[in-house]
């Protein structure tokens, strides 16, 4: 009888005791307070300036020509150049069919 109420206050006496805080434990262990991340002040920079970026971005009519060719001309001269290449090498899908 006294084995089974025992066993059975036991635990609700522990908990509370359990349940005070403990340090957390981790995979690799607790760092010291030196190894700890240090803040960098260009990329915190960096960061800032990467979420403000269309407040900074300013385009005119001077970059237009650098804007077509960036989206338009070199594609399409890589896609030229890489057909022709194709082309040259025999691939099946540029072989004569009849």
């Amino acid at each position: 009888g006294t084995h089974c109420i025992a066993t059975m206050i036991r635990p609700a006496l522990l908990r509370p005791v359990l349940s005070r805080a403990q340090p957390q434990r981790r995979m690799a262990g607790g760092f010291p307070p030196s190894m700890r991340a240090k803040k960098n002040k260009f990329i915190e920079e960096w960061n800032g300036l990467r979420e403000t970026t269309e407040l900074k971005f300013d385009v005119d009519q001077g970059m237009l020509p650098a804007i077509i060719t960036m989206i338009v001309l070199i594609p399409a001269g890589v896609y030229v150049w890489t057909k022709a290449e194709f082309a040259s090498k025999g691939d099946r899908r540029y072989a004569k069919t009849c």
